[in-house]
């Protein structure tokens, strides 16, 4: 990162600018001593755009150009003293007027009594600004960041070193030192530009590492077209676009680049983007991704005492063990006072997860910090008889060399003996399995040097000063490690996948791993495939999981016997429930109880570890953790009717919650009225973005429960909510699980012969494969779906379908076949009081229009069904008639106003999450600007609009290259332009899209080439 720009003190000749007359003249010749009275609110200054001060958030008047001039080259001096001359010299240059002194006199005196007393002082004949709270200039600010970034990217935190100089770059407001006169100012504007175009260059460079690759494609597009000559800029759009798949444009970007530096400056490229283009050419395997950063090395373990002996095949972790073996080591044993009395560490988890293994690897690790010995015991705290404390003590003290007959009674005298032997002495205490903190305090040392690691199922939040870890299971790497060392290198690399299918089976929990492995290394004759497909069956995975005295089962079995009824009544139902984690309101519908008492249910199992907090108020389990949960609801629930009914109960809720926010979202929209009744009432929210939250965050989650209602009684309710959630589909969100899921319910329902559910079902299908751009299925399920609503009388469903039919016509160029379409979904929609759904699919019947010719026609009746929807409410369908009558406006030449519609459209799809339409506005956008002959502006949303995605998915992705080629080459980026098309074409001919004429006409002066 270049480093962080500090003001000079420099001079600059520029034309003098006359000064206001002067009319306090001040002396500065003894110096003001500071003040430093009580100040009401802080005062902040601000020279990264027009200069500007406040006090708390109230303006304060700066004065004229000249004033402010004066006040921007004080602040830039950072503290530091400024004279009269060199002030005179900052604003006019070699040729000051003959008042510039007085002039700068009385600039002085007028700011002086808008800022606080003590701010501007005067000393040795000039000026200064002092006395200044932290942060209070922005570009003290930015420069701190800018520090704080580099200091973070050192570190290798790429993530925050991103944020942080993000945060730099938004305090840019505009041109710097806007309207301030003189040379001095002129000067600064040039320096502060450069810098910012810097932190810019390391920023997007940082993207890069972090692979966001797609997402830097668009706004470096847009600084190449305003820099054209930044050679950085340049090499930092290219590999944007190698690593987004987009070698020919790579390319063709150092081509431009080359022609335009030949012909601008008579020169090559420079040699690192050189470089770039060779190693392109090459498909250097070192372009496609960042590198990974070192992992640092951990010291060797040395000598044993009480300790176990560690595993031989100890793998990962390597984070966590440094984290651990640096808190162990924080035992300061110094003697030097600093009130540290012993390092405590407890590493919680669930069963099988590694806890014993870490920490006995650990205690090997930090034995040399310990050379007066290391002491362990397993305190059998999962089982059905802890250890008692006492018994423990009377071991410890035997092992530090305690006669038999010296070993106290009672527990209170045993601790005392035990902490005077330990005084002065450096020992290690681990304590593996415990059940509680009760058990633990009395076996802790009790003096500085002393340490002790404790392991546990529940979380010890009740051990004070301990440094507490939760202990997760292993990554996917890792896990495949540990499955390799106990298999054999040759016996995995030859079935790597059904390898990686193992240790996912078991959940990367390493207890299972070694168990699978061990079952391997054991039977010669199995191929890895043989035992992934054993694991496969989910019903019998826990029994295939075991080995010798080694079972998974076994040790979730501990933890389950330990709970109350109520939890494990919890345990039991929440385990029915599929998708990646529950929500606490969620859970509190499964288990039919009020949240509070279902958060204290939660929250004991998460101290348990037989449940995982996944984020406050969202709670998991591990994967076979689950699976014995289901078991257990197999064998223990009673009666077994139960089962069904918790899972209902979770239908209703996520249904009931749904269709509220489809109504918040679609005011007048009279599809909550044909849904399916539910017991439940859901939840309701205030405002939208907190709705949005909801259905975005839960939206894994819902879409599972709607899969498991499949094959059930339960499947009307299932297809009614995956219909109310459709915004999972159209936003991009969600849009292959809402697929998968739309598939699933619409088999299920033609084997039931329900036809109201299979239209409904098949309706939420082709919605999806709209989407995606699928037409031609989307064809066939939208006709089923018609003709199965018909048949059960579904006006509701019915009509979308209809629409949907109309939206396919217009894809296949039948445009009268369109409008039939509509005109019935319209009708459809009028009979049951939709008048949202009328105005919506106005919209399309607008397009019908407009592709037949009549413009007029077509604006008139999006404008109609926009007036409609906006008597509504600011609803996210607005969204679509603003987006509508833009697209017939820009047809109608009439292109202010058609990108004024546009805006109002991207603001509302932004708002709600609607990032396909998001990019689809940007692609019409796009169409605007080139119509407009404005191919910057053209190319930047095109990008845009390639990087977040649009609805139609390849058909429209080659609409915005073959729009993207348009501007490029308007900007004389002719290759790369080129490289656009030949996208384009590839992928309209693999859609046989009829685009695919238009753009082999564009790439055919080349081709004659």
């Amino acid at each position: 990162m270049d480093g962080v720009p500090r003001v000079p003190e420099q001079r600059r000749p520029g034309s003098p600018a006359e000064p206001e007359m002067p009319t306090e003249p001040e002396m500065p010749t003894e110096p003001e001593m500071p003040t430093e009275p009580e100040r009401p609110a802080v005062l902040r200054f601000g020279v990264l755009g027009p200069v500007r001060a406040w006090r708390g958030g109230e303006p304060l008047a700066t004065g004229s150009p000249q004033q402010r001039a004066l006040l921007a080259a004080l602040l830039l001096r950072e503290g530091r003293t400024a004279t009269a001359s060199e002030l005179i010299d900052a604003l006019w240059g070699g040729e000051p007027p003959p008042q510039a002194l007085a002039a700068v006199r009385t600039y002085a005196s007028r700011l002086r009594k808008v800022l606080e007393p003590g701010v501007l002082v005067s000393e040795s004949g000039g000026y200064a600004v002092r006395g200044l709270d932290e942060g209070a200039l922005d570009l003290t600010t930015a420069q701190d960041l800018s520090s704080e970034a580099e200091k973070a990217r050192g570190a290798g935190d790429l993530c925050h070193a991103r944020d942080v100089l993000r945060r730099a770059l938004a305090l840019w407001d505009g041109e710097v030192l806007a309207g301030v006169p003189g040379p001095y100012a002129e000067t600064q504007r040039v320096r502060l530009e450069e810098w910012r175009l810097q932190l810019l260059e390391t920023c997007l460079d940082m993207d890069l590492e972090q692979g966001c690759h797609a997402e830097s494609v668009s706004e470096l597009t847009a600084l190449t077209a305003a820099h054209p000559l930044r050679e950085r800029l340049r090499e930092l759009l290219m590999l944007a676009l190698y690593r987004s798949g987009r070698q020919a444009e790579a390319l063709a970007v150092y081509a431009d680049t080359r022609r335009l530096l030949a012909d601008e400056l008579g020169v090559d490229p420079r040699f690192g983007l050189q470089e770039l283009q060779q190693r392109i050419l090459q498909a250097d395997p070192g372009l496609a991704e960042p590198p990974a950063p070192a992992v640092r090395k951990t010291a060797t373990p040395v000598r044993p005492a009480q300790l176990p002996a560690t595993v031989p095949d100890f793998t990962g972790r390597a984070s966590l063990v440094r984290e651990l073996s640096g808190a162990l080591s924080s035992a300061s044993g110094d003697g030097n006072g600093d009130g540290r009395v012993m390092a405590v560490s407890a590493l919680a988890g669930i069963g099988g997860v590694g806890k014993t293994t870490l920490a006995v690897h650990v205690a090997h690790q930090a034995r040399a910090a310990f050379p007066d010995g290391q002491l362990y015991v397993d305190l059998q705290g999962a089982g059905a008889r802890a250890a008692e404390p006492e018994t423990v003590l009377g071991s410890f003290l035997r092992a530090l060399g305690t006669a038999d007959s010296a070993v106290p009674d009672s527990l209170e005298e045993r601790a005392a003996l035990y902490r005077s032997l330990l005084d002065g002495r450096r020992v290690l205490v681990l304590l593996d399995n415990a059940r509680d903190a009760s058990q633990v305090r009395p076996l802790l040392p009790g003096t500085e040097g002393c340490a002790a690691l404790v392991t546990a199922r529940v979380r010890m939040v009740d051990l004070a000063g301990a440094h507490l870890v939760d202990l997760d299971v292993m990554s996917p790497d890792e896990a495949l490690a540990l499955f390799t060392k106990i298999v054999g290198r040759e016996r995995v690399a030859s079935e790597r996948q059904a390898a990686l299918d193992v240790v996912g089976a078991c959940g990367f929990l390493p207890l299972a791993i070694r168990v699978a492995a061990s079952r391997l290394a054991a039977r010669r004759t199995w191929t890895v495939s043989v035992l992934a497909a054993k694991l496969a069956d989910e019903r019998r995975r826990l029994d295939e999981l075991q080995a010798g005295d080694l079972a998974v089962k076994a040790t979730f079995e501990l933890g389950y016997g330990q709970l109350e009824p109520a939890q494990a009544r919890a345990f039991r139902l929440l385990g029915l429930a599929d998708g990646p984690d529950i929500s606490l309101a969620a859970a509190a519908a499964v288990l039919d109880l009020p949240a509070q008492e279902t958060e204290d249910l939660l929250e004991s199992l998460v101290d348990t570890s037989l449940l995982e907090s996944a984020a406050p108020g969202r709670y998991r389990f591990h994967d076979l953790v689950r699976l014995y949960a289901r078991a257990c609801a197999e064998r223990d629930e009673h009666p077994p009717s139960e089962r069904g009914a918790a899972l209902s109960r979770l239908l209703d809720f996520y249904l009931a919650t749904a269709a509220g926010i489809y109504a918040m979202e679609r005011p007048g929209d009279r599809l909550v009225d044909h849904l399916e009744p539910t017991r439940h009432e859901g939840l309701c929210f205030a405002e939208g973005t907190a709705a949005l939250d909801w259905l975005y965050t839960e939206g894994e989650s819902l879409l599972a429960c709607v899969r498991q209602s499949a094959d059930t009684d339960r499947l009307r309710r299932g297809v009614d909510l995956l219909w109310a959630a459709k915004d999972l589909a159209e936003s991009g969100a969600n849009s292959r699980q809402y697929e998968a899921t739309a598939i699933a319910v619409s088999e299920a329902a033609r084997a039931t012969g329900d036809h109201r559910t299979e239209g409904r079902a098949r309706t939420t299908l082709t919605n999806v494969l709209l989407v995606s751009g699928r037409i031609h299925q989307a064809a066939e399920e939208a006709r089923l779906a018609m003709e199965r609503a018909a048949s059960a009388q579904d006006v509701a469903a019915g009509s979308w379908a209809a629409n949907d039919r109309g939206l396919i016509s217009l894809h296949q160029h039948r445009y009268s076949d369109g409008k039939t379409f509509f005109d019935q979904a319209i009708r459809g929609f009028s009979q049951a009081g939709n008048r949202a759904g009328e105005a919506t699919t106005s919209f399309n019947l607008s397009r019908a229009h407009l592709a037949m010719g009549n413009v007029g026609k077509a604006v008139s009746i999006a404008r109609d069904g926009l007036t409609l929807l906006a008597e509504l409410g600011r609803t996210m369908r607005l969204a679509n008639g603003h987006y509508a009558l833009g697209v017939a406006l820009t047809q109608a030449g009439r292109l202010t106003e058609a990108l004024s519609q546009f805006n109002e459209a991207l603001t509302i799809f932004v708002d709600h999450r609607q990032r396909l339409w998001e990019g689809t506005t940007h692609f019409r956008v796009a169409e605007a600007h080139i119509a407009a002959h404005r191919p910057a502006q053209a190319a930047q949303h095109a990008e845009q609009a390639l990087a977040i995605g649009c609805i139609g998915g390849d058909r429209m992705r080659g609409n915005v290259l073959t729009l993207l080629g348009r501007s490029l080459f308007a900007l004389g980026q002719a290759d790369r332009a080129r490289a656009c098309w030949r996208e384009a074409l590839r992928l309209y001919e693999e859609n046989s899209a009829s685009e695919a004429d238009e753009v082999r006409t564009l790439l055919a002066p080349a081709d004659a080439a």
